[in-house]
């Protein structure tokens, strides 16, 4: 049984449980949207990605951070996927994240995007 996230509970009021393929799409949100030293015991996970949506748009910042996020999905996800490619875009404060990999276990190939917006103040 995989736990869902973010955490909930299903409709039976138990912790909600998800597949292998959500479970392995939760575990690539979790980590590009952690920043490094935000996890207690796991100081270096996390990708730093959130930083770029306040950082300046410059291509040297986007393309040292693409290596940094694929070499953390590789270190910590590699037992599981084999990475494709990854896009990265930020557009105002709203940052878009493009993952194609392979699920090790099935053979399948996917695609998942992911987005998060900076805080409204």
């Amino acid at each position: 049984m995989n736990i869902d996230f973010p955490f909930h509970f299903d409709g039976r009021g138990r912790t909600a449980s998800t597949d292998d393929d959500d479970h392995i799409r939760d575990m690539i949100e979790q980590l590009l949207f952690t920043s490094p030293g935000e996890r207690v015991n796991r100081p270096d996970f996390g990708s730093g990605l959130l930083q770029m949506v306040f950082a300046p748009n410059r291509p040297e910042l986007a393309a040292a951070l693409q290596y940094t996020t694929q070499a953390a999905l590789q270190r910590y996800l590699g037992d599981l996927i084999d990475l494709q490619s990854m896009e990265v875009t930020v557009q105002e404060s709203t940052l878009g994240v493009t993952v194609k990999y392979v699920v090790k276990r099935t053979g399948d190939i996917r695609t998942e995007n992911f987005v998060r917006s900076a805080p409204s103040a």
